[in-house]
């Protein structure tokens, strides 16, 4: 048995190691993210409303645009214009179940917003359905408590949003992790700023090897 143990824990060392090995040949994100020079961030449509919380998917969106726009690489737009990226959030709770507000789903609609900020004055606002959103809600007429499957973990995942139905598609690039919508830091645009920057390296790096 502990010889047998000893060759499975060889084996997975070696999966491992050629995993790191290819992941640092090949940049991290695909060319055209870095062409990208707007961004729209909507709120996952299957996200629901958790009574306890209701604006907990709201307050995460203006964080996320906030430390955006701190970032200063892209250009935010309102959802539902054209933006070259999108980036869909969703705030969890640590509870696989929970109780939600039926007939109701996270609005993309938010008033117009003056504040401001390190970089001068943010204006942000919108009317009307993102493009994620769905178009009928039979039950909204009729809202009252229930329990829905949520998410336990905050969940942060970009799409390519020049594609005609940018999240019928596999995310560019997605994280899901505890806090990672955390008020004001936000991390997962930390991260998600981390993993462009080493995409450049290895871009520059692989023209510079070229004859």
């Amino acid at each position: 048995m502990r010889f047998r143990s000893m060759i499975l824990f060889s084996v997975a060392a070696l999966l491992a190691c050629g995993v790191s090995a290819n992941d640092k040949k090949k940049p991290i994100l695909p060319a055209s993210i870095l062409k990208a020079r707007s961004v729209a961030v909507v709120i996952d449509p299957d996200a629901g409303v958790s009574p306890d919380a209701p604006l907990a998917n709201r307050t995460a969106a203006e964080d996320v645009e906030k430390v955006l726009e701190k970032w200063g690489r892209f250009k935010l737009v309102m959802s539902g214009m054209s933006a070259d990226i999108v980036i869909v959030i969703r705030k969890g709770n640590g509870k696989l179940v929970q109780p939600t507000i039926h007939g109701r789903t996270p609005s993309n609609d938010r008033p117009v917003v003056i504040q401001p900020n390190d970089t001068g004055i943010r204006i942000g606002g919108q009317q009307g359905r993102a493009p994620t959103d769905p178009q009928n809600d039979p039950q909204g007429d009729h809202p009252g408590e229930g329990a829905g499957i949520g998410a336990t973990e905050d969940s942060f995942a970009v799409y390519d949003g020049t594609a005609d139905d940018p999240t019928s598609q596999a995310p560019i690039w997605r994280y899901v992790a505890k806090d990672a919508l955390h008020s004001h830091d936000v991390p997962a645009v930390d991260l998600f700023r981390k993993i462009v920057e080493e995409t450049e390296k290895q871009l520059q790096k692989q023209q510079q090897k070229k004859p």
